[in-house]
């Protein structure tokens, strides 16, 4: 029994308009030089995790709620002295998103996390690193819709870096533009 295949509302909306809206932006030839999300990493930092462990495995458990996919726990390479921090010691969690749950996370995102935001002025337009990736911070994690704040303990920051295809950043800020993006002007 074959299970009907799910299509994410962003994806489509990628098929059908922003892959022609590219094309007649930036005259590709080739179907697959058109750019497209590639994956999303989500990265949360936990500073406090040097007195206290727990603070990670609670981290990871709202970033797997946040993700739709479970996090795994990122551990220190080195240790470093100054900052208490010893080799291999659990310091944050991440999580890759690809294909459907990354379309999934993005379309929550725009639609629903980041205009919850407090004092949101819209996203920097000049956070792409050259070769058409994206990065943002978000310093509340309890934006998303996932997180229960009754049973937030403590409110933690993460990193969202949006991966796509494009070879430039203007290429690539035209993408997320067609995803609606809210960058500031």
């Amino acid at each position: 029994m074959a299970e009907a295949s799910y299509i994410p509302r962003l994806k489509s909306q990628y098929n059908d308009a922003i892959r022609t809206k590219m094309v007649e932006e930036f005259g590709y030839k080739n179907p697959m030089e058109i750019p497209r999300l590639d994956k999303v990493v989500i990265n949360m930092g936990v500073g406090e995790a040097v007195n206290d462990t727990k603070k990670v495995k609670a981290a990871a458990e709202e970033l797997s709620l946040i993700a739709g996919q479970k996090a795994i726990i990122t551990h220190a390479r080195k240790s470093i002295a100054g900052f208490k921090v010893r080799e291999q010691m659990p310091l944050g969690c991440k999580v890759t998103l690809r294909k459907t749950q990354m379309f999934e996370f993005v379309d929550r995102l725009v639609n629903i996390a980041l205009p919850r935001v407090r004092d949101f002025r819209g996203l920097n337009p000049k956070s792409f690193d050259g070769r058409g990736n994206f990065a943002m911070g978000i310093k509340e994690h309890i934006v998303f819709p996932e997180i229960d704040y009754d049973k937030v303990d403590q409110i933690l920051g993460m990193d969202v870096i949006v991966c796509t295809t494009a070879k430039t950043d203007d290429e690539a800020r035209a993408l997320l533009k067609a995803f609606n993006f809210p960058f500031r002007q």
